[in-house]
Formats: structure tokens, sequence, C-alpha cells
């Protein structure tokens, strides 16, 4: 039997009691742990990080950029991240797609097929068509950026046309070709509008970061986001894998401080 996107988030949610998604944004040049050095010991740090945190998180993060930066070689070591979690948590590629309708396709088949993630990140800006080849197949889920959490997004989101924002334009949009598997991007930066966004579109998935070195709100996002139709997952990186020292233990007890946190926030 085949499962929409939307069900197998909720199924994962459920089954591990978490909203946390665990942003994969390592950075050689910025390692604390002196023991990383290279990709060969980057890769080894990553599947530990993923050995001791699986069980606390719904979903995994990698950004795209973070591999891509090193050629090939990261993205091997890409494939090899995804592969490792397998079918232990939600993944979501961070990658930011979004283009003409065939040049889509191209992307989806990457990401879905070759990959093996469950979800990716998509930029709205070219339109529909641009949208349906990540989720015309259900089971494949999608993050159309709507209100992100860096200070610039007031350059277009905020963009005022026909008497309303761009970004709730976005949201409009995403709620009416919502296929079982089409959220939003929603920075945690931006609890003002949150609410707004929620009343536009009650029956979509959230994905938000912004959490922790972004200085969002926690609490105002797992509440908003989390209705009784639409759910919210609750992107943290830097404060998870950078933690103090960067040693196992230390990664381990944020990502445990945020899952009770959020699940506190929850009621």
């Amino acid at each position: 039997m085949k499962y929409s996107y939307y069900q197998r988030l909720k199924n994962m949610c459920d089954t591990k009691n978490s909203y946390l998604c665990i942003g994969l944004d390592f950075d050689l040049d910025k390692m604390k742990n002196k023991n990383v050095k290279d990709l060969v010991s980057l890769e080894s740090f990553i599947k530990d990080v993923i050995d001791s945190t699986y069980d606390l998180c719904a979903a995994y993060k990698p950004n795209f950029a973070f591999f891509e930066k090193y050629g090939p070689s990261g993205m091997k070591l890409l494939e090899s991240v995804v592969e490792h979690i397998d079918y232990r948590s939600i993944t979501i590629a961070d990658a930011k797609r979004g283009d003409i309708g065939n040049t889509s396709a191209c992307y989806a088949q990457s990401v879905f097929e070759h990959y093996n993630f469950d979800a990716v990140t998509i930029a709205p800006y070219m339109g529909t068509d641009s949208i349906i080849p990540f989720i015309e197949n259900s089971e494949n889920g999608a993050y159309l950026l709507c209100l992100t959490s860096n200070t610039s997004a007031m350059d277009f989101q905020y963009k005022n046309s026909n008497g309303s924002m761009l970004y709730e334009d976005v949201a409009k949009l995403a709620s009416k070709i919502n296929n079982d598997n089409l959220g939003l991007v929603v920075g945690a930066t931006k609890n003002d509008h949150m609410q707004q966004i929620r009343d536009i579109a009650p029956n979509l998935n959230w994905l938000i970061p912004g959490i922790g070195n972004q200085g969002g709100d926690l609490e105002s996002s797992v509440r908003v986001s989390n209705s009784k139709q639409g759910s919210g997952l609750i992107n943290v990186s830097r404060s998870i894998i950078y933690a103090k020292n960067q040693d196992l233990d230390d990664i381990r007890k944020s990502a445990s401080k945020y899952n009770e946190s959020i699940n506190q926030f929850l009621g």
C-alpha cells in the first residue's frame, strides 16, 4: 500500500513523538571536533551523529550547498549520508530547486530517484509548472519557500501585489495545488506573520528554520504551526550539530533538549 508524504511524515512524528528536524549543515572549515579533518572523517562523524540522534528526530535536512562545495566527492558523501539514514527518519533535501517544467522534472528525478530523498525545498518564483513535477506523485514531498528566516526576505516576500503580499500568494497557491504532500517553509524569525499564514493555509504542513543561532521564537513557532489539520517540523541545525565541544554526547543532549521543549509547547 502506498502512503502520501503527509501520511508518512505523520506516522514518523507519531512513532517518535517528535516534530524535530535536524539540519545536517556540516562545514569542515568550522568544525570544533578536531578529529574531523577531511571528507573521510566527516562522513564517519555525520553517520555517528545520525546514529546518536535518529530516535529523537522525525527528519533530517541536509543542505546541498554544504556537500556541493566539495564537488563530486561531496555529492558522493551526500548519497552515503542519505543511504545511512535509510527509513529511520524522513529525509528532506534542502536544495531550493525550481525551474521550467521539464527542468524541474529532471530535478525531481534526481532528488527522489537518484538520491532517494523523501522531500525537497522549492523556490516557487517560476510558478505552478515549476512545482508540479515535484508533487505529482503524492509519495514525494515538497516545501515551498514562503516566508523565510533571513533578514533580506523582505526584499521580495513582503512585496504587495493586487492587495496581498508575495508570501500570502505563495501560501494560497500551495493550498490550492496541494496533493497531500506540499508544505511551506516559514521562518521562526517571522512569528508576527505566522498566524496569518496558518489562517490562509490551515491544512498545510510547515518546515520551520531559524531556531537556535538565528534567534527564532520556538514557542510561538510550535503553537501556531501545529493546528488540527496541519503540523510543523522545527528545524534546528547549528545549535545541535555544533553543540558545545561537538562531541556526540553534546549533540545528543542538545537534540534531546529541543525535542523536549517542542513537546512541552505542544502540550
